[in-house]
């Protein structure tokens, strides 16, 4: 379960830029290269900041879809399984334009 380390990792870019201000809701956005279970996720984001500074902050989580763009066609496609190939023509040349995302978007502080 990696979930759980990976909100250790949030855990700490949210309390360096929350600084000491009350966070409501952490914003973050996964690839679906990244392999992360959402669910778990959240539920590991609740265990661990149970009494903590970081205690009934809700964790929203954007799956952003694994996209190749094609230098053949020019396509973009989504892919729909882990193979780098364009969808449109199906060439192998197609590079990765999105999927391997892993970054706090954004928080939504209180004022204290």
């Amino acid at each position: 379960m990696h979930e759980l380390s990976l909100c250790r990792s949030i855990a700490v870019v949210v309390g360096e830029h929350a600084a000491g201000r009350p966070v409501e809701r952490v914003r973050v956005r996964i690839g679906a290269f990244r392999q992360v279970v959402p669910e778990t996720l959240v539920y590991c984001w609740g265990l661990l900041n149970d009494g903590s500074a970081l205690a009934g902050s809700i964790l929203d989580i954007e799956h952003v879809p694994a996209v190749v763009e094609c230098p053949d066609c020019g396509a973009r496609s989504e892919l729909s399984v882990p193979v780098l190939r364009c969808g449109a023509c199906g060439s192998r040349e197609a590079t990765l334009v999105s999927g391997e995302e892993f970054l706090v978007a954004s928080l939504d502080l209180t004022e204290a």
